[in-house]
């Protein structure tokens, strides 16, 4: 699997997608695991949370029905009365599987291509034209602006009173509290909350659904709607997709560019590749460098493991922590090198993805994985074939307590 050469991949598009196209003397490494990944597969530690490292032990817990969504504030919105209609991320058992049978027709291979590819196509044409005007660009924003209009074409949030949705949306996710605990601070954070919210509910969210009303579109709010949700419900599940089609889409591009641009041998066998190599290279480096962290569920009933040739019981009420640095770096499927980056390697196990967990698995793994990929590739295709594109100034990280997953900002690239 290692590159054993200098030899000019550009020129072989040919080359087997089993090779891969890293030099391994100068590793393309991890570079946003939080802490160490390494540890038994599945341990209780001493706050009595049971941490999930190994792949198939997770893939058993949430592919099962004793469990409950733990993550993103789940216990938190629990507590807001007079709720009629979940969020469908926080939904289980048929409610729930109904809701994703009705949504999933957003989200298919051929809704993708007939409905977003132009769009993305254009946006991306765009995003690039800006940057080589201006010579120079912060990554993480243009990722942002291109990730939430997309996210904003699926969702309905096309009728804003004002520019900026995208900030909007991102400064409500930098104040959302994750501590259950009351205090000054955290009451500073919700009140700042309320007030994002506030805004982004009467500059973006009140116009979709009164434009909606006069003619629904092929899109959620019109669905919402024709469910009879109420408005604070909408606005919740605006909030869902926007977390989920604009937080992680945008970080996922700026760490895939990232490692394309410090790696010109796979930068080169990117650009020359057919799409589904292409989008394997994505799917290894999500596998390496997956932007959701933690999987957390609550036990609903007694959920019985094998492991390492061991019974476990994880008993009824306790808190699961599935860290996915850790189920997508388990060497009995992805073999050796696991934090290193290599497109092509093997995986050993029944229908495991490229990208391993790093869009989840069962009832709740991520809708919106193929548009995900489809509009990262389309970007950074028109991206990486500038010349002279080199990255300026590396990103600086740091942590999001909601997602509790990776952030990268200020990320210069720049061209000549």
């Amino acid at each position: 699997m290692q590159l054993q050469e200098n030899e000019s991949l550009a020129e072989e598009p040919s080359a087997s997608p089993t090779q891969c196209p890293i030099d391994h003397a100068s590793y393309s490494r991890q570079k946003t695991a939080r802490r160490e990944v390494t540890g038994p597969r599945v341990e209780r530690n001493a706050d009595g949370v049971w941490q999930v490292r190994g792949f198939e032990e997770a893939r058993a817990i949430l592919r099962g029905s004793g469990t409950r969504q733990a993550g993103f504030n789940a216990e938190m919105m629990e507590r807001i009365p007079g709720q009629r209609n979940q969020s469908i991320l926080y939904q289980e058992g048929k409610v729930h599987q109904q809701q994703r049978k009705q949504t999933a027709r957003f989200f298919t291979p051929k809704t993708v291509s007939t409905s977003y590819r132009q769009m993305m196509e254009t946006l991306s044409d765009q995003m690039v034209s800006m940057l080589q005007q201006r010579k120079s660009a912060d990554l993480s924003k243009i990722a942002l602006r291109l990730a939430m209009r997309v996210a904003g074409q699926v969702i309905g949030l096309n009728n804003s009173r004002l520019p900026g949705l995208e900030r909007r949306i991102d400064a409500f996710f930098e104040e959302v509290p994750t501590d259950l605990k009351m205090g000054r601070k955290r009451l500073r954070r919700m009140l700042k909350v309320q007030y994002r919210m506030a805004a982004f509910f009467f500059l973006d969210v009140k116009p979709a659904i009164e434009a909606h009303k006069k003619h629904p579109q092929e899109d959620v709010i019109s669905h919402l709607l024709g469910l009879h949700y109420r408005d604070s419900e909408i606005l919740t599940e605006c909030v869902t997709y926007a977390a989920a089609g604009m937080v992680t889409t945008r970080e996922f591009i700026c760490v895939a560019a990232w490692h394309l641009l410090e790696q010109p041998a796979l930068r080169a066998r990117y650009l020359v590749a057919p799409e589904e190599e292409r989008q394997a290279i994505l799917e290894e480096t999500l596998r390496l460098e997956p932007v959701i962290g933690n999987i957390r569920r609550r036990a609903t009933a007694d959920i019985p493991l094998e492991s390492q040739s061991e019974q476990i019981v994880i008993p009824q009420g306790a808190l699961i922590d599935i860290q996915v640095h850790g189920t997508n770096s388990d060497e009995r499927v992805v073999s050796e090198e696991p934090l290193a980056l290599c497109p092509g390697r093997e995986l050993t196990g029944e229908r495991i993805p490229t990208e391993v967990m790093s869009f989840g698995d069962g009832h709740h793994r991520c809708p919106g994985s193929y548009l995900a990929i489809q509009e990262a590739d389309i970007f950074l295709q028109r991206l990486l074939k500038l010349d002279g594109l080199r990255i300026e100034r590396a990103p600086t990280m740091r942590w999001s307590d909601l997602t509790t997953g990776y952030e990268l900002r200020n990320f210069i690239v720049a061209v000549e």
